[in-house]
């Protein structure tokens, strides 16, 4: 199913026909295919959506650059037009800032969220990191000696040297969505949840680092925070069964 808002497309799929909803906001990427096992359970107690950003998955790429906001307000209407009633949220990296903005920017009333192993907090950079950006800046600036027919070749070389895998793997349409993405810092509106919270975290991730983790209950009102020892990026996954049985007694 499909679902427009303005110039923007969605793909979403829907399981499910019971009166409580839950929505999936899956992480950056076609990663909602990684909620299945969740899916199977609670799809008998519950209607639940799972949309495909614009980009990703079934959703066609999106014709203008984005930015996090554009994704919320996109998220924001689905919930008002076609889910209807307040879902609970599950969420995963990417799929926390879209939560952070709906609930502490739009003040969503929703009544229990899951964090797995959320975006959204602005790291402190290393003087490795600091020292990488300076360099690519630089061998950037050297494109414009060399003969045009070159400069195409020489700027994907950089790109394969210096960009992350998920930029990489982005048709070149969608890196400055990316760009504009990364940068911002949503401290405040994960402050600003007035919700029950559930964050699940690996502890072995190397994505969302743990100490997000520990900084987001301590910051989130109402929180609670599981750790998942030996599990990286997508915890869920790492421990199906016991994911099952806490989102099961929490929601």
């Amino acid at each position: 199913m499909y679902f427009k808002k303005d110039n923007l497309t969605i793909y979403y799929e829907k399981y499910g026909t019971k009166k409580e909803s839950i929505l999936i906001l899956p992480g950056w990427g076609n990663t909602g295919p990684t909620f299945n096992n969740i899916i199977e359970v609670f799809k008998e107690k519950y209607t639940i959506y799972i949309p495909d950003y614009p980009g990703f998955g079934n959703s066609p790429i999106p014709k203008q650059e984005l930015t996090i906001y554009n994704y919320a307000e996109l998220i924001n209407s689905f919930i008002k037009e076609i889910i209807v009633n307040t879902p609970i949220i599950i969420a995963h990296s990417f799929g926390g800032r879209i939560t952070a903005i709906l609930l502490g920017k739009y003040k969503l009333k929703i009544r229990k969220v899951i964090l797995f192993d959320v975006a959204g907090l602005k790291q402190k950079k290393s003087i490795k990191q600091i020292l990488k950006e300076k360099l690519y800046k630089l061998l950037k600036k050297l494109v414009k000696l060399l003969p045009k027919k070159e400069r195409e070749k020489y700027y994907r070389k950089l790109l394969l040297i210096f960009g992350s895998t998920d930029y990489l793997n982005l048709p070149a349409s969608m890196h400055k969505t990316f760009q504009n993405i990364i940068k911002e810092d949503l401290k405040d509106y994960y402050r600003s949840i007035n919700a029950e919270v559930l964050i699940i975290w690996g502890d072995k991730d190397t994505d969302t680092p743990l100490k997000n983790a520990y900084k987001l209950h301590k910051i989130i009102n109402n929180s609670g925070l599981i750790i998942y020892k030996n599990s990286g990026h997508f915890s869920y996954l790492d421990y199906p069964e016991k994911t099952n049985i806490i989102l099961n007694k929490f929601i």
